[in-house]
């Protein structure tokens, strides 16, 4: 069915296997301090990928779905804030997060960065504490579906520590489809969303496929719930909502 690369499939022990949930693109052309970075989110417990220069930063976002950008200003063919705006002008990019990794220090600098788009901005030399701190808060606040807190509705609970989903405390087994649109709702609940847009919000716009595949997952999901699956309601003409209401 639809390839994910988040939590695998059902496993003996009725949890699923952990892999990281997040990707984050590294921008930095400096190899020593994208190593630090790449330990830094590898220990945070996200996947990240690492680009030396704006050219190949803008093909990783326009062909894969990273759910946040770590972006130096300083680089050998484009400046950061280039990127950063040409990211923001973009309608598929728009809701990209950025956050600013620069050693651009001064004040008009950090209003630059601010003023063009960015989340966030982080200056060198920077705390690892720091950035993991601030990385956290900007997935809870832009892409709640990839925050690390456990999320519950009625007597589901999601933790995407384990990538486990527990009815009333006890596991269950769960497709790796299915987990990732779970998460997608518990962390958007009484929210409404099309077919479409499920399949860009969960699989990415980079996947071709169907609209009424949603549908045979969906389906799934539910049969997975068993007495819980009353929380997926459709609505009709419209598309998928959880609601506990």
């Amino acid at each position: 069915m639809l390839p994910l690369p988040d939590c695998g499939g059902e496993t003996r022990d009725t949890a699923i296997s952990p892999i990281p949930m997040t990707t984050i693109l590294i921008v930095e052309d400096e190899p020593s301090i994208a190593e630090l970075i790449a330990f830094t989110l590898k220990e945070a417990g996200w996947s990240s990928f690492v680009v030396s220069n704006a050219a190949a930063a803008w093909d990783f976002v326009q062909h894969r779905a990273p759910q946040l950008v770590l972006l130096d200003w300083m680089l050998p063919d484009r400046s950061g804030l280039h990127l950063l705006s040409r990211i923001r002008a973009d309608r598929q990019l728009q809701q990209l997060s950025v956050i600013m990794l620069t050693a651009k220090s001064m004040e008009e600098d950090k209003i630059a960065g601010l003023d063009n788009g960015a989340d966030d901005y982080i200056t060198k030399p920077f705390s690892p504490r720091e950035l993991t701190a601030r990385i956290k808060a900007l997935l809870r606040r832009k892409s709640p579906e990839h925050a690390q807190e456990v999320m519950s509705a009625g007597p589901i609970t999601l933790d995407p520590a384990s990538c486990s989903v527990s009815l009333s405390g006890a596991r269950i087994d769960i497709g790796h489809a299915e987990y990732k649109l779970l998460k997608f709702f518990l962390a958007h609940p009484d929210r409404v969303f099309s077919r479409s847009q499920l399949l860009d919000r969960v699989w990415g716009d980079h996947v071709v496929i169907e609209e009424r595949t949603v549908d045979v997952h969906v389906l799934r999901l539910r049969k997975a719930l068993r007495d819980a699956e009353y929380l997926i309601k459709t609505v009709r003409s419209v598309g998928y909502m959880l609601s506990t209401k």
